[in-house]
């Protein structure tokens, strides 16, 4: 008995210490991207880690968040756009800008939407043997001590955990998105240009604040929102 509850300490002890290197080691890192010609906001821009081979995407207003550690070079591909790479040197915030010009490699939209190319990706991590996402039950120890520790230690594994931390804050934006956009926002204000740009930015709402939200509720935020932004803009003027 004694020696069974010293394994399970020292294995919580390990498991402690490896979580710690890798927290520290990897982080969440938030960057924007701006055509560079007009400093328009560029959704829909792929960003790849190319160490760990995860990509994410950029939303409706130019962001994205990866996972990355010092020293990754990420490469940032769009259609109609030169490829742009960019070494993480530090954890600050990335502004990215894109060159307008024609790539050599491009790439034919098809009718998938983001959520299909990630569920895609997530069946692949399974087809290759992740069946926790990197996640394993400690129960599994018992029933299958090599699925366990493969799944805490395997490279497979790994990304399995960085892909699903990143699917879940692309699934976040996504909704956002749908209720939060410039199209929605045009036909609601009128705003275009920079304008638009400027209170995609500065009205956004949070997921936890739209996740219960239908499109009555998100026309109710953006009609508020365009209030307070008209009584700010007519404030500034004022005072010029």
């Amino acid at each position: 008995m004694y020696t069974k509850a010293r394994f399970v300490f020292s294995l919580v002890v390990v498991l402690f210490a490896i979580n710690r290197a890798y927290a520290q080691q990897n982080f969440t890192l938030t960057g924007v991207l701006f055509e560079k010609s007009t400093k328009n906001r560029l959704a829909l821009a792929e960003v790849k880690n190319k160490r760990s081979g995860i990509s994410t995407g950029s939303n409706d207003i130019g962001l994205f968040t990866i996972k990355a550690s010092i020293g990754d070079t990420l490469l940032i591909t769009k259609r109609s756009f030169y490829d742009l790479e960019v070494v993480v040197n530090n954890t600050n915030d990335l502004v990215l800008y894109l060159n307008k010009g024609t790539t050599l490699n491009e790439v034919t939209v098809t009718g998938q939407t983001k959520k299909q190319a990630l569920e895609e990706i997530r069946k692949d991590y399974k087809a290759k043997g992740s069946f926790y996402g990197g996640k394993p039950p400690i129960l599994s120890l018992l029933g299958s001590p090599l699925t366990f520790f493969y799944e805490l230690f395997g490279k497979t594994p790994k990304q399995a955990r960085r892909f699903n931390r990143m699917y879940q804050t692309e699934m976040q934006d996504s909704q956002v998105d749908q209720l939060f956009n410039k199209t929605t926002i045009n036909q609601q204000t009128g705003l275009t240009g920079k304008e638009l740009e400027d209170f995609l930015v500065n009205y956004r709402p949070t997921y936890e604040q739209s996740k219960n939200w239908n499109v009555y509720d998100s026309i109710k935020w953006i009609n508020e929102s365009y209030k307070k932004y008209s009584d700010t803009v007519t404030k500034v003027k004022s005072q010029k």
